[in-house]
């Protein structure tokens, strides 16, 4: 049982069955190949650029201070290596189904389970988050041309009942304007029986809408990506340009709370806590290689893509958190949902104000489609290996998308809408993702080595035989120099610090052992680069998150042994094989 849980796909099946499924009139042909370098490119920006600028980047400023653009630097650094393992999958195995498709070349079915599980994550339940920002700026956009929304159809159930245990007895004057809006949301809202009516309308609109548009077809799709990410970005690019004319310089070395000036007023350590707001506005990059069958020339073209959006969107990053940082102190930002808005809101620039509330609404739009795109696709690639109900990998003969697993996707995006809140999915998210790319760069070193091609994607190849071992050695000896205590004390576990501990423990531990094995098998070091530094990001992660993270994969286990392990096609062949 245990080699067969590890059985791998060859490559050249891989590529075999998706051909055979392009020319299969049962399932209601291919995917449209229409998608250029250009399109992908956008999609990628679409995805990247999104809920991590317009909500989460206030809150990873807050943490981190201006110094937050050092973790935005180090995050493109590990989705760099992390692109170029993705590239390389991508240029070899150009088909649909992403780090999944790649877990089952490389590691084997039951990690090629696990990470499709961790996709469903990524894709489904990060748009969840996004829906609720997209909602946030759409009722503010609202707000600012006199429509009002009731605010108990604009906030969650589980946001509203917590705020009213956190803040019963308290006096009015005491409380900001979200928890005023909260409370209203609870004390107004219609009931019946005993429960009251409370849900997120405009996020389980905006879900219902571009399900809509998926399913109709990714032409439609992608010719509305492409006119909202030429918009978003001209407005961002004028939301840099104006604020950096109110930034004053002062606001970068603000005061902590020693009194000393620093451009990272709470350490690193505090610019390490926003790894999840951070690191969530870069997952999009890798729903670029989800869009393998509908792209014209995917050998060539989603590398380039990959790489394209990750330089871009860096870039705009790295200003928006200048900015930001320095137009007003990184203390003001506790708690925001709309930081652009926000420096607007405090250098009473109202038109601004109106313009970020648009450029919101747009951004988060294409966000919520590409994801929304991406996933159906990898529900359609697991049951094309026997690993779902076939239902799940039919095609519509008329709009040539994956139908079914299209609704199933805005139903798990929708309804967890009526009882999640955006902090749970948010790390919820990170996390799966970061874990999805540790196998997506781990796989890689597992892979064949191929002959260079021309014309395709071929990741540079660099011999890891002594320079990895070199640079682990020498962060180990940089650490130990500069804090004699820092080993030791990682084994000084307590219930506030278990979880980064632990995951440092492991971290040092697998780099220890990875340099053994560059020395021995003379790994490429890109690969090795990004597998180290996912890990360090994982470092990252609270020990909810990962107690949630250990359940959605337990639940994924328990549904995999039920019904894919049984029913793989592999599975069936090996049987039939032994007759």
């Amino acid at each position: 049982m245990s080699n067969s849980l590890f059985r791998t796909k060859s490559i050249s099946k891989i590529l075999g069955d998706a051909e055979t499924m392009q020319d299969d009139p049962h399932a209601g042909g291919g995917l449209k190949r229409v998608l250029t370098l250009r399109d992908l490119t956008f999609f990628g920006i679409a995805a990247i650029i999104g809920a991590g600028s317009f909500s989460s980047l206030g809150e990873a400023c807050f943490k981190g201070g201006p110094g937050v653009v050092f973790l935005f630097i180090i995050c493109a650094v590990a989705c760099g290596f992390t692109a170029l393992c993705y590239a390389e999958f991508a240029s070899r195995i150009p088909v649909a189904g992403s780090a999944y498709t790649y877990a089952y070349a490389s590691f084997g079915e039951l990690f090629a389970w696990v990470i499709g599980w961790a996709l469903i994550m990524e894709y489904s339940i990060g748009n969840i988050y996004v829906a609720f920002s997209w909602s946030d700026y759409f009722t503010s956009f609202l707000s600012r041309i006199g429509v009002h929304v009731p605010a108990y159809f604009t906030c969650s159930y589980m946001e509203a009942h917590q705020a009213v245990i956190e803040n019963a007895g308290k006096a009015a004057s005491m409380l900001n304007a979200s928890t005023q809006e909260l409370l209203n949301a609870w004390n107004n809202a219609p009931v019946i029986g005993s429960l009251r009516i409370i849900f997120d309308l405009p996020a389980l609109i905006i879900n219902v809408l571009i399900t809509i548009l998926v399913y109709i077809g990714v032409k439609e799709s992608r010719n509305f990506s492409n006119i909202m990410v030429i918009l978003k970005l001209c407005i961002v690019a004028l939301v840099i340009g104006v604020g950096a004319y109110y930034v004053n310089p002062a606001n970068w070395a603000p005061v902590n709370d020693a009194g000393i000036k620093s451009f990272m007023p709470n350490g690193f350590s505090g610019v390490m806590t926003a790894v999840s707001g951070v690191f969530f506005a870069y997952i999009g990059f890798d729903a670029i290689s989800v869009m393998a069958e509908e792209s014209k020339n995917p050998q060539r073209d989603l590398p380039r893509s990959m790489i394209l959006s990750l330089v871009i969107c860096t870039v705009v990053y790295i200003l928006l958190a200048l900015v930001l940082t320095g137009v007003i102190n990184y203390r003001n930002f506790k708690d925001v949902g709309d930081p652009l808005a926000k420096i607007f809101e405090d250098t009473h620039v109202s038109w601004m104000q109106f313009l970020v509330s648009l450029a919101a609404v747009i951004a988060m739009t294409s966000v919520l489609l590409v994801f929304q795109m991406g996933q159906p696709r990898i529900w359609m690639c697991m049951s094309r290996d026997g690993l779902l109900p076939a239902v799940f990998e039919k095609i519509h003969p008329k709009f040539q998308t994956p139908s079914f697993s299209t609704i199933i996707t805005g139903l798990f995006v929708g309804v967890p809408i009526l009882f999640t809140d955006k902090t749970f999915v948010l790390d919820f998210t990170s996390i799966a993702t970061l874990f999805a790319f540790v196998l997506v760069c781990g796989g890689v070193l597992l892979i064949p080595k191929k002959e260079k091609v021309p014309g395709k994607f071929n990741m540079p190849y660099l011999n890891s035989k002594f320079i990895f071992p070199l640079l682990v050695a020498a962060a180990i000896i940089l650490l130990q120099v500069n804090n004699p205590h820092y080993f030791t004390g990682l084994f000084n576990i307590n219930a506030d610090d278990a979880s980064l501990n632990v995951s440092t423990i492991i971290l040092w531990s697998a780099l220890i052992i990875l340099s053994v094995i560059a020395f021995l098998k003379n790994l490429s070091l890109i690969p090795l680069l990004g597998l180290s530094s996912c890990l360090y990001l994982l470092t990252g992660m609270t020990g909810n998150n990962w107690l949630w993270f250990g359940c959605w994969l337990g639940l994924g286990l328990i549904i995999y042994f039920l019904y894919g392990y049984r029913k793989s096609k592999l599975a069936l062949a090996a049987k039939a094989a032994a007759i």
